[in-house]
């Protein structure tokens, strides 16, 4: 993740490294089994078994990240959310933004089916529950001002599990003797925050048998994220109910009631909480869609619904930073400004004189771009010296799949990244930070009644990888250590 031609800037670090062997050693114990005890841990892909937990990979002290730009993207979040919640209730830019995408991405065509489907019927339910995360690198080249990665409006994952971050990290510290250092540690409520939101959602509906229903796969990896939301939930809220299916499981037992309202094994539902459904392999057949299809036609509050599961695609997104698009959504023009700042560079690669372009522009420069599809989960994108093949491999009218975007070149920090089996002890290794700031958000087209920034994320990664999915096995968890 290296820039052509400037020398990669490095973070100062949260703490003098290296540490001490012996002292490595003892912390680095000490820190897999709070991780295991306290719940940041996952499932193994590699050696599953639904009764055995490993601790989730982590950064064994806070990474740096800088203060004024955390502070930005927090403050930014209720306006993102504003944004996203325009765009998705507007059907006229949703349809003109997707028209060639649904005809060469089967994925997308799929769920916008769906949404033609709901809208000719009559949307039952107008009201929304959207839980975004929008993700940010910090830019060297721009005095590290952060810059947009994604957003996501389904399945926004990893609230659960970096709310345990900070608390881990203050332990370690104190462990290192490095205590005055915890008031760099910004407090995270993310858990809470998304909780309490959906909580709200279900209150809206005033129908105090009705349960949450989270659509979930058919096995779960990353099981303590998920039922942290259950646990919080049911501790908080004692009189509110979680069910967990799968998208077979509500096709199997799932139904409309008389007045619209969806019942899975006979419960009624007024909130569900998508944490599946997001990409192709979900989906394994017609019964998996015509579960998707039951719950859109119903008078549950989803989310995401179908519309803001479509505005999350990077085709919006692209369309988005095109000039003069966000004066359609955002009347503010401050709003608009900042919201700007954060954009980097975004091309659509259509089959017209605006695509031929961008496609000219990777094959000059690849090392400067990144080629993206309309895929959730991570592993999916195109990077640097890649990009000329899979250009070249793709169909003309395939391309509209894909977009452009302009690569994101992050400062470097140094710390110690803890796997399970990973070699001991760990060494200094170079890392790239992401941070995540969530967003809840309830209402309307016309009508918000709930806008929120309920916390935030940091995933690590070896500056080395392209990818950074800590469920996808290429990052780590972690907690931003705040720097002037």
């Amino acid at each position: 993740m290296t820039s052509p031609s400037t020398e990669v800037p490095i973070l100062e670090s949260c703490i003098p490294l290296p540490l001490d062997e012996a002292r490595l050693l003892e912390v680095v114990e000490k820190a897999k089994d709070w991780a295991i005890m306290h719940g940041a841990a996952m499932r193994s892909k590699a050696d599953f078994n639904p009764d055995a937990l490993q601790f989730a990979p982590f950064i064994l002290t806070p990474s740096s990240f800088p203060r004024k730009e955390f502070e930005k993207a927090v403050a930014l979040q209720t306006t993102l959310n504003e944004l996203m919640h325009s765009v998705a209730h507007d059907e006229e830019f949703l349809r003109d933004t997707l028209k060639y995408t649904i005809k060469v991405d089967e994925f997308t065509g799929s769920l916008f089916e769906i949404y033609e489907t709901v809208l000719k019927e009559g949307i039952s339910q107008p009201c929304s529950l959207a839980l975004l995360r929008s993700d940010y690198l910090a830019n060297f080249l721009e005095s590290n001002a952060i810059k947009q990665v994604e957003i996501n409006t389904i399945a926004s994952s990893f609230g659960g599990i970096s709310t345990f971050m900070t608390p881990m990290h203050s332990y370690i510290l104190k462990e290192l003797g490095q205590m005055n250092k915890l008031v760099n540690l910004p407090e995270n409520r993310a858990l809470s925050g998304l909780c309490d939101a959906m909580v709200e959602a279900w209150k809206i509906q005033d129908r105090p048998k009705a349960v949450i229903l989270f659509v979930i796969e058919d096995v779960t990896y990353n099981i303590c994220d998920q039922r942290f939301h259950e646990f919080y939930i049911r501790e908080t809220y004692p009189f509110v109910q979680v069910i967990r299916r799968t998208l077979t499981q509500i096709f199997n037992g799932g139904k409309l009631g008389p007045d619209g309202e969806l019942l899975i094994d006979g419960q009624e539902v007024t909130v569900i909480y998508f944490r599946a459904g997001y990409e192709p392999g979900h989906y394994y057949g017609p019964n998996e869609w015509s579960a998707r299809l039951l719950m859109e036609r119903s008078k549950a509050i989803k989310c995401p619904s179908i519309q803001y599961h479509l505005a999350g695609t990077k085709k919006v997104q692209q369309a988005l930073a095109k000039p003069g698009i966000l004066k359609r959504f955002i009347a503010d023009d401050h709003k608009i400004d900042t919201i700007k700042e954060i954009f980097t560079g975004l091309y659509p690669l259509d089959k017209n004189e605006e695509g031929d372009e961008a496609v000219r522009r990777a094959l000059e420069n690849p090392e400067r771009y990144v080629l993206k599809p309309q895929r959730e989960g991570g592993g999916n994108n195109v990077y640097g010296e890649d990009i000329p093949g899979a250009l070249e491999k793709m169909a003309d009218d395939e391309r509209s799949a894909w977009i452009l975007m302009e690569r994101i070149f992050p400062p470097l920090s140094q710390g110690y990244m803890v796997r399970p089996g990973g070699k001991m002890p760990p060494e200094i290794v170079n890392l790239v930070s992401e941070l995540g700031i969530f967003g809840a958000i309830i209402g309307t087209k016309d009508n918000v009644v709930y806008n929120k920034q309920v916390g935030h994320m940091l995933r690590t990664k070896l500056s080395s990888a392209n990818e950074g999915g800590v469920a996808a096995g290429l990052g780590a968890l972690d907690s931003p250590y705040l720097i002037d």
